[in-house]
Parts: C-alpha cells; sequence; structure tokens
C-alpha cells in the first residue's frame, strides 16, 4: 500500500508516540487536527495501524531472560497446525510466534524470569504439546535493537554500506 508523505509523517509520529494527541500529531504533518483524526481514522480502517499499545519493559517485570525457539512438528500433525497454533498462542511466555522456512517449523520468541523457568517452560510446556518433533533454543544476550517502528518509507537509493 503505498502512503501519502502526510500519512508517512502521521505513522511515523504515532509509532514513535502512540499516545500522541491530534493537536501533536496535527503539528507534525502540518494538518489541522481534524484532518489528522481524519486520515489517522483511515489508516485503522485499512489496517495500516494494526492496535496500539503500552510496551513493557520485560527486565523491571522479573522476566530476565529471553530467547528464540525454533519449533518443528510432526509431519503427520499438519492436518492440525490451526489447533496447534492457538494452542502455542496460549502460553504468556511466547511473546511473538512466527512460520518460517528451513529446519524448522515456528519461531518463538519466549521471556521467562531466568534459566530454570526457561528450561521448564520448555520442557514442560512447549514439548508436551502433541506433535512437537523438536525444540531448539536461542539465549538472547542482549537486545540491541528492541521492538522497533516498522519503517513507512525505505530509501531504495541507500546503498548497503551506507550505515
Amino acid at each position: 500500500m503505498a502512503l501519502s508523505k502526510i500519512d508517512q509523517r502521521l505513522l511515523a509520529h504515532l509509532q514513535s508516540d502512540g499516545r500522541a494527541t491530534f493537536v501533536e500529531l496535527s503539528a507534525a504533518a502540518h494538518l489541522s487536527a481534524p484532518q489528522c483524526l481524519r486520515r489517522v481514522r483511515q489508516l485503522e480502517a485499512d489496517g495500516v495501524i494494526r492496535r496500539y499499545a503500552a510496551l513493557a519493559d520485560p527486565q523491571k517485570l522479573g522476566l530476565g531472560v529471553s530467547a528464540f525457539v525454533s519449533l518443528s512438528i510432526d509431519r503427520e500433525k499438519f492436518t492440525e497446525v490451526r489447533a496447534f497454533e492457538k494452542t502455542i498462542c496460549r502460553f504468556p511466555e511466547v511473546l511473538e510466534c512466527y512460520t518460517v522456512s528451513g529446519d524448522f517449523d515456528y519461531m518463538l520468541k519466549v521471556v521467562a524470569r531466568d534459566l530454570k523457568d526457561l528450561s521448564q517452560f520448555l520442557t514442560d510446556g512447549l514439548m508436551q504439546i502433541p506433535g512437537v518433533a523438536g525444540v531448539r533454543s536461542t539465549i538472547c544476550l542482549e537486545e540491541v535493537k528492541p521492538l522497533s517502528p516498522v519503517p513507512v518509507t525505505i530509501d531504495s537509493r541507500r546503498s548497503s554500506s551506507s550505515t
């Protein structure tokens, strides 16, 4: 979907400050507040803006371990894949879940209080789901670029060597 420059400015501003008022948005987009409201509502209706949320710091909530978990399922269970996905999504430890190509079928982003809790979650939670064929976890040592806004424009002229 191609966005106008104004919609790009609105979206970029909202991604950096989801609590921005329409007065603040109008200053950022150089529009009146009612025009901003109309455009934001249209972005919401078009599904460009999925939802609004407050992002909590996992560390401050006692969740000191983040991991990426690669998971594969038995080929015989592919007929029940949607039920399998619903089960995965019920675990509060699973922040994100993606189907992926390669050696595994899913990639999960998981949080836990510590390594022992992560191990318990993997063993007593994920590996107990019928159809799980394999699990491999990778512990995150440090977040370098945590959850980031989606780029509203990507400059195709930028070379791969520029930073």
